[in-house]
């Protein structure tokens, strides 16, 4: 299928799921709300705890804001766009995925728009809020360049948790039962990049923060913006790897997406 015919494809399929959801308006409301009441719970431990000390780890509170507004709202977004795909190992293990891969549309496009579930933005709803708050608290004066960092650390940390989940569903072409596994790196992941990173032992730093690559969601726009404590010694430049480093994690991903497809042979029934 052409590509330029995949957009319009995806708004209607998109806004079907949508008005097929919307006739159920107490329970997409219901779970909305508890998604943004889980977030907003989460926010509150870690106010909880920076209201204890003076700083952590040499943040400030509103530094420690914004930190957790840029890993949690990135999060929020690719939940709501692309998170779908986790059920991936549900289609394999019950045999369904044969039927993606026979219409004529790419696999992962079908898990993302059929699977569509807009009440998942409740996710994003607190982050974003603690986004407005925070920007106008810490001391930053906001310049055209530090605008535009902002807005790519959120359009790459939604890459990079986008690419976190599809390379973590592709696992599911090879191995059975991968849900918890993948959820440990997608969630554990975001909730892990709401800190500091210079927080956690060096090999904890070496797997989330480079390894996977995390610190490229949050940590590092947030030093660069913030001119905060930076004990890793992180060079000033680092920021400007951001875009090279959400580019290259997603091809990854989509590249054991695709041999995940190639080696995909049913369930045999």
């Amino acid at each position: 299928m052409q590509r330029r015919r995949l957009w319009p494809l995806y708004r209607r399929l998109v806004g079907a799921r949508i008005r097929s959801a919307w006739q159920y308006r107490t329970s997409f409301l219901t779970f909305a709300i508890a998604q943004a009441m889980v977030t907003t719970l989460e926010f509150s431990a870690l106010v909880i705890l920076v209201s204890l000390v003076p700083s952590l780890g040499g943040w400030t509170r509103p530094e420690v804001a914004l930190l957790y507004a840029l890993a949690a709202l990135p999060f929020g977004l690719a939940d709501l766009f692309v998170s779908s795909v986790d059920r991936v190992p549900q289609y394999v293990q019950a045999g369904t995925f044969d039927r993606v891969l026979l219409r004529p549309m790419p696999a992962l496009f079908q898990m993302s728009a059929l699977e569509f579930e807009l009440r998942r933005v409740g996710k994003a709803v607190p982050p974003f809020a603690v986004l407005l708050w925070a920007l106008p608290t810490v001391d930053v004066v906001w310049t055209i360049g530090r605008v535009a960092t902002l807005a790519m650390a959120l359009v790459c940390g939604t890459m990079i948790y986008a690419a976190l989940w599809i390379g973590t569903a592709s696992a599911a072409f090879w191995i059975v039962a991968t849900e918890q596994a993948a959820n440990a790196v997608t969630y554990g992941g975001e909730f892990a990049n709401e800190y500091p990173l210079h927080l956690y032992r060096p090999a904890i730093r070496l797997v989330l923060g480079w390894a996977i690559p995390l610190a490229f969601v949050a940590y590092v726009p947030s030093q660069h913006l913030l001119d905060a404590a930076n004990p890793l010694g992180m060079p000033s430049w680092l920021i400007w790897a951001t875009p090279l480093v959400a580019v290259a994690t997603l091809g990854v991903a989509m590249l054991a997406w695709a041999v995940g497809i190639r080696h995909y042979q049913s369930t045999g029934s």
